[in-house]
């Protein structure tokens, strides 16, 4: 049975009300806010599992609230919005968004990126049981699996849900070369709207978060014409 806390942040109460409607019926625990000032207000002082983000709103965009969560906090977020262009979806990517729908969108995909970002959050937890230490350590940097945390030289460095998937993903399996197709099946799914290109940029964000220089890159390389890796020297 579901018992994680959703909040749903949409200016317009209609639409918030039917998704609370559908997602209570799904056993979630549901929050709503109405604008940008007070999900930001909640997310500070409640436990929450995932964001339901609305991009158009008065005042303060989904945007900006985006931004503003990704300063403390890595809580998966969904945006969700009329705007369908190609540009806009990988701006939601890039400033720390896990996924994208637009509207009007079926409730059983709704049900089904949520599920599927709530799996790969068990996935996480359950490597970090699986494995014999939790922290995976490389030189300057570490990766803690219970705290879903990364250290890069002694200061830590937020991440979003997805930006850390992908970095445990490939961490554990040092010098593999991962196709790009190979890391979005991995880490998206079959129900996200995105496409590889999703991954560019999500390596990209990586590169500014983890690199001394992100333009000659120690760890997140790219092996040309196959796909990225996380380099050790052997």
């Amino acid at each position: 049975m579901a018992n994680e806390r959703i909040l749903v942040v949409d200016d317009e109460v209609g639409i918030r009300e039917l998704i609370r409607l559908y997602l209570k019926k799904k056993k979630y625990s549901v929050l709503g806010a109405a604008n940008g000032k007070q999900a930001i207000e909640i997310v500070r002082n409640e436990q929450i599992d995932l964001i339901l983000l609305d991009i158009e709103m008065p005042g303060m965009t989904g945007f900006d609230v985006c931004k503003r969560i990704r300063e403390f906090s890595s809580i998966p977020i969904l945006f969700i919005s009329c705007k369908k262009e190609l540009a806009d979806r990988i701006e939601g990517i890039e400033i720390g968004a896990d996924d994208y729908i637009t509207k009007p969108f079926d409730f059983h995909e709704l049900k089904a990126r949520i599920e599927a970002i709530f799996r790969r959050n068990k996935w996480l937890e359950r490597d970090a049981t699986d494995l014999v230490t939790s922290v995976l350590k490389f030189d300057d940097i570490q990766i803690d699996l219970h705290r879903c945390e990364l250290i890069v030289r002694g200061e830590k460095v937020v991440l979003s849900n997805k930006e850390f998937q992908l970095l445990v993903l490939m961490a554990k399996e040092p010098n593999r070369i991962w196709p790009a197709e190979q890391l979005y099946d991995q880490i998206w799914g079959y129900y996200s709207e995105g496409s590889p290109q999703t991954v560019k940029v999500h390596i990209s964000n990586l590169r500014r978060k983890l690199e001394l220089n992100p333009a000659d890159p120690k760890y997140i390389q790219t092996a040309r014409g196959f796909g990225y890796r996380f380099a050790l020297a052997k």
